[in-house]
């Protein structure tokens, strides 16, 4: 294999065709079903997996079939089937869904208009994660441009990730044995700490998302009539709320929610910390005078990737400021983001969480938590020898540095899927979401040369999965 020759097929593929359709895809506003109850009338989904196929199908690679699987009510699943020249099957995994628009964009951005500044690329869900589609197929093509022998690969593009993959297991019941049994997964959907090298996830955090609502009244009322009589809701859900989290470190209490870490993920966060320094807490925007939760770098990465926490995502029940009275309000309900540790019952927390939040209600009041279901997080299985030395290997060929392994502290439920089903299968996990990449805030952009960079990566992988011993 010839990789300049490799990498200028890649660089061709990236500068001549996929930033235009990614652009493209950026204008489509085809967000998750979880957001857009609507999704299937309003068409953007279908947009979206539409420019997708067909950007695949003009691609030239000898034998390759793309559909566009339906199930009545599921969103879809795009599905590249690759015929290989060795025994056995890579799957390589993405998403086209995206996160809703959010608010914050600076001037002259926007969610839905696909802006070029600096060598990004602005807009929603092409880091997160529209690219992948793109990136897995120029992988494959520049390898077979060299007639380098592989084993069948298989894209899957679901379009529910954003929403918990409600859709995919009912996509992988029907295809049953058509995934074949595959040796390598590899994920473009996590994390990268820097853009100076490759980036593997070694954990995921799983996620409980639900409702904690709190009604002391039937209507609201004159606060001066009503203050020191009834209690004000939103001091009730702070109590609540005291209950699940220690207000001062922000650590959750309930047992149901603390793992052991493993030794080696503790290791790798110290390395990665060594590379990052004040760079973990210096990739958020923060606001003048604001600080992180500590100052020791590899507290916060395993803070932020083998920890449970809480985060306060939506409010009903609150007005505007602009047209808020003297009121005592009668109820509140807030949403709940909890992320769990990568080998969290999840079911186990989220009964452990309803629970605590439940039991014993302040002063009488109507007290709910209403838990969606609930997203087991992931630990991935040790390396193979050859992958550890191909990942590393692939990293300095590229972008002249090692590669580095850590936890992602988000989730993708298709790796806890896929490990349950495919115990021993080899996972490649990365990513081009870095420092500011913003994904599912305001500002997200993809990082062309890195994508471009992680692309040739990719395909150094598959080559060496091709020449690697089989178990």
């Amino acid at each position: 294999m010839d990789l300049k020759s490799l990498r200028e097929h890649i660089a061709t593929a990236w500068r001549g065709s996929i930033v235009e359709r990614l652009a493209a895809y950026v204008r489509i506003p085809n967000k998750s079903p979880l957001f857009d109850p609507d999704w299937e009338k309003n068409g953007h989904m279908e947009a979206a997996v539409q420019l997708m196929a067909e950007w695949c199908r003009a691609q030239s690679i000898p034998g390759m079939k793309v559909e566009v699987k339906r199930l009545p009510g599921r969103t879809p699943v795009l599905l590249i089937d690759v015929p290989g020249e060795l025994p056995g099957c890579v799957l390589l995994y993405g998403h086209m869904d995206k996160q809703p628009e959010f608010t914050g964009w600076h001037a002259g951005l926007g969610p839905w208009e696909p802006v070029l500044r600096e060598g990004k690329l602005y807009g929603r869900g092409a880091a997160d994660d529209g690219y992948a589609v793109f990136s897995s197929l120029a992988a494959i093509a520049a390898l077979k441009a060299q007639r380098v022998a592989l084993a069948r690969c298989v894209v899957l593009i679901e379009a529910s990730e954003e929403s918990g993959s409600v859709d995919l297991p009912a996509h992988l019941e029907t295809l049953g044995d058509a995934l074949g049994e595959p040796s390598l997964v590899v994920c473009l959907d996590a994390e990268c700490g820097n853009y100076e090298q490759l980036w593997c996830t070694t954990s995921l955090r799983g996620n409980l998302v639900g409702e904690l609502s709190v009604r002391v009244l039937e209507e609201g009322v004159h606060s001066g009539m009503a203050s020191g009589i009834a209690p004000n809701p939103f001091r009730i859900v702070e109590q609540l709320l005291a209950r699940l989290e220690d207000p001062l470190d922000g650590s959750l209490k309930p047992a149901e929610l603390t793992v052991s870490i493993p030794e080696d993920r503790i290791a790798q966060a110290r390395t990665a910390a060594r590379v990052l320094g004040d760079s973990v807490a210096g990739k958020l925007p923060w606001t003048q005078g604001a600080r992180a939760v500590s100052a020791d770098p590899v507290e916060l990465l395993i803070n932020s990737t083998w920890k449970a926490t809480l985060s306060v995502t939506g409010a009903d029940g609150l007005p505007p400021t602009l047209s808020a009275g003297n009121v005592l309000l009668p109820a509140l309900t807030l949403k709940l983001s909890l992320r769990l540790p990568p080998t969290c019952d999840p079911l186990r927390a989220a009964r452990a969480v309803k629970d605590v939040l439940e039991r014993d209600p302040p002063y009488g009041a109507q007290v709910r938590f209403t838990p969606g279901t609930p997203t087991a997080g992931w630990n991935a299985p040790s390396f193979a020898p050859w992958l550890e030395t191909s990942i590393d290997a692939a990293s300095r060929q590229i972008y002249g540095e090692g590669a580095m392994h850590v936890g992602c502290g988000g989730t993708i439920p298709f790796m806890a899927m896929l490990g349950e089903r495919f115990p021993h299968t080899q996972f490649f996990i990365t990513g081009v979401l870095g420092p500011h990449a913003n994904a599912h805030g305001p500002n997200e952009f993809l990082h062309l040369d890195y994508a471009e960079k992680l692309t040739a990566c990719v395909s150094l992988v598959l080559a060496d999965h091709a020449r690697a011993p089989r178990r």
